[in-house]
């Protein structure tokens, strides 16, 4: 089993350009993946984390994982940061393996206050764990193995942290400035991709745009985390809503001493607002992969397709 490269999402002109209304938000998410293979499988293990998290803005009301063929054994548990984590095992042999997930989550707004708050004005600092909080940030703060933090990367944040700019402030042009210097290309990476190499190709997708932004705010010192999930996108006027063409996203988030996190969306130069579903969060993607898995078979090669919709909630799906 292969793990899908160049996921994400930058909305086509006229899309999402609206302000968003200020008042929640229910969806209906369908995530199916399908595998084909050129030779048998005689046994496949999966892994994903595609249940959406509930926290304090989001409340994941129904959750459904189908995998065919049936599997023999599967379970679920939560990982070291808190993720819903699905593990399955099929043992029938087969040329093709389907997973699909669906769900229903209710999605506030942020409060006025998130980016508005005096934490969010204050200076940007680099961080300070206090409690245990603090000391749990702290590990959002630290540089990946292989290193992510070059010379470049600090180069190329420092127009952004100024000393003593708002934080928000900060974020708002850093976001700015990523989705200007990039161009968003599907397929121009893998999941493998550095950092630093994107620095030079200067193009990507969603999860190159969020490490870089991460890789930036912890050159100075700020923790931050890379969360995965997906991003609901509104029509441009007039037209109907299309089906199965949206897509996994991934985005940034920097802790606030106030144990409070500050969504950034780099690929559309947003904050984060309610049109964000949160699946999970690490440190990087390799902490909160879709799918990943093993299988055992003489097939030399294999082929993905990928489908994400995800659209507003009309009943389709029993409410938990």
């Amino acid at each position: 089993m292969t793990t899908p490269v160049g996921w994400g999402h930058r909305p086509a002109e006229g899309e999402g350009e609206s302000e968003a209304i200020r008042e929640s938000r229910v969806y209906t998410i369908t995530h199916r993946t399908e595998y084909g293979y050129s030779d048998v499988v005689t046994s496949s293990y999966g892994r994903g984390h595609l249940t959406p998290r509930d926290t304090v803005g989001q409340r994941c009301l129904a959750y459904e994982l189908d995998v065919d063929p049936v599997p023999a054994d599967r379970s679920t548990s939560l990982d070291a940061y808190g993720n819903i984590s699905s593990y399955f095992h099929v043992t029938e042999h087969h040329r093709a393996l389907i997973v699909t997930s669906r769900s229903v989550v209710e999605v506030d707004p942020p409060p006025t206050e998130r980016y508005e708050a005096a934490w969010a004005l204050s200076p940007w600092e680099a961080v300070r764990p206090v409690g245990h909080n603090g000391a749990l940030a702290s590990e959002f703060s630290l540089d990946l193995r292989p290193p992510e933090i070059t010379a470049a990367v600090r180069d190329y944040a420092a127009p952004s942290f100024e000393p003593g700019r708002p934080l928000v402030d900060v974020l708002r042009d850093l976001n700015s400035r990523i989705f200007s210097d990039f161009t968003y290309k599907s397929g121009s990476t893998t999941v493998s991709t550095q950092v630093s190499q994107v620095l030079v190709a200067r193009e990507g997708v969603c999860q190159d745009f969020a490490r870089l932004a991460i890789a930036c705010l912890r050159a100075n010192g700020l923790a931050a985390s890379y969360v995965s999930g997906y991003l609901a996108t509104d029509p441009p006027p007039g037209r109907e809503r299309m089906h199965g063409v949206d897509a996994t996203h991934a985005w940034a988030a920097v802790w606030t001493p106030q144990n409070d996190w500050l969504g950034l969306d780099p690929t559309n130069d947003q904050l984060v607002d309610q049109r964000y579903i949160t699946v999970g969060w690490g440190r990087d993607y390799a902490d909160i992969p879709p799918l990943r898995g093993i299988i055992y078979t003489e097939s030399d090669h294999s082929v993905i397709d990928v489908s994400v919709d995800v659209a507003p909630y009309d009943g389709g799906v029993s409410r938990a």
